[in-house]
């Protein structure tokens, strides 16, 4: 790999034509699955931004291709002090190539600033498609695919984190998440929670890679499994929130939509009229449903899961 990873360049003197950002996909394990296109934009690009330029050498020397610009690392540490570098650079007519560790840039990884600076200035923008972690999981996971929200990587605080997944409880879009291994087995027993203990889900660990894994179950089974510690790099795919017929739902889980709304910042009397009127049921069953939750939650010990 030529070049050197300090500031961007330009390129040749006297070029006044806008240049263009190119956002190039990397394997995201195999690095056979790299797009054919991967080695001709890094040979020609006049300026290369990577997450990590050590990872770099190591795809470069694995596709045996030699890098014909400068390298510049471009991470979340310095992405917003090195955009407007880049931006300079594009505006001179560079053309500019951004990859990440693995995937697609901006999803979950830098880019998302550089895209937006760029189309500000009216600078062309396009892409070499390549690996993606979130439709690989996906195709894998056996759940629906026909509808997915991409949920990236949720909060690393419990609390924060119970309460965004409580948000999308009621989707019905297949979910996807990013999670890191020493944590997913706390996520699998907060999705649980905010879910419930038999939504379908997969978790799929190591994709493309020689230890690829994809551990399909319920929520409750899930959390399980992942008690005593999973590896890799993990992607979680959730089944959507069922289909409900009117007048079907108990009354813990009217309670818990209840409460979901109200951590939402709905008013009860609000959140109760709404849960009544999606469920098909009188608001009065709601009512009665949430004081009997009450009721019950100061007659025992707290579990966090009552309405104070």
């Amino acid at each position: 790999m030529t070049g050197s990873a300090d500031s961007p360049g330009n390129p040749s003197p006297g070029n006044t034509s806008p240049g263009t950002l190119v956002l190039a996909g990397t394997p995201i394990g195999d690095v056979a699955d790299a797009p054919p296109r991967l080695a001709t934009e890094l040979e020609s690009a006049d300026v290369v931004a990577a997450e990590d330029t050590r990872r770099l050498r190591r795809l470069t020397q694995a596709l045996g291709v030699q890098v014909g610009g400068r390298v510049v690392s471009y991470f979340e540490g310095n992405e917003t002090a090195r955009t407007p570098e880049l931006v300079e650079a594009l505006v001179g007519g560079a053309r500019v190539l951004l990859v990440t560790d693995a995937g697609m840039p901006s999803v979950s990884d830098p880019g998302y600033r550089l895209v937006a600076a760029a189309v500000e200035k009216d600078i062309r923008v396009t892409a070499v498609p390549g690996p993606s972690a979130v439709l690989t999981a996906l195709a894998l996971s056996g759940l629906p695919v026909d509808r997915f929200c991409f949920e990236g990587f949720l909060p690393r605080k419990a609390g924060e984190r119970l309460s965004r997944l409580r948000e999308v409880a009621e989707d019905r879009r297949t979910l996807v998440y990013f999670e890191a291994p020493h944590r997913i087995d706390d996520t699998l027993v907060a999705m649980a929670e905010a879910f419930g203990d038999e939504r379908r889900a997969a978790v799929c660990r190591e994709l493309t890679k020689t230890y690829e894994e994809v551990k399909r179950g319920s929520l409750k089974d899930l959390a399980e499994w992942a008690a005593d510690g999973v590896r890799g790099e993990i992607t979680v795919v959730v089944e959507g929130a069922p289909e409900k017929s009117p007048g079907d739902l108990g009354p813990e889980e009217l309670v818990r939509r209840v409460r979901v709304r109200e951590e939402a910042g709905e008013r009860r009397k609000e959140a109760i009229a709404a849960v009544a009127a999606d469920a098909g049921v009188p608001k009065r069953d709601v009512f009665d449903a949430v004081v009997a939750a009450k009721n019950a939650a100061q007659a025992a010990p707290s579990d966090g899961k009552g309405l104070s």
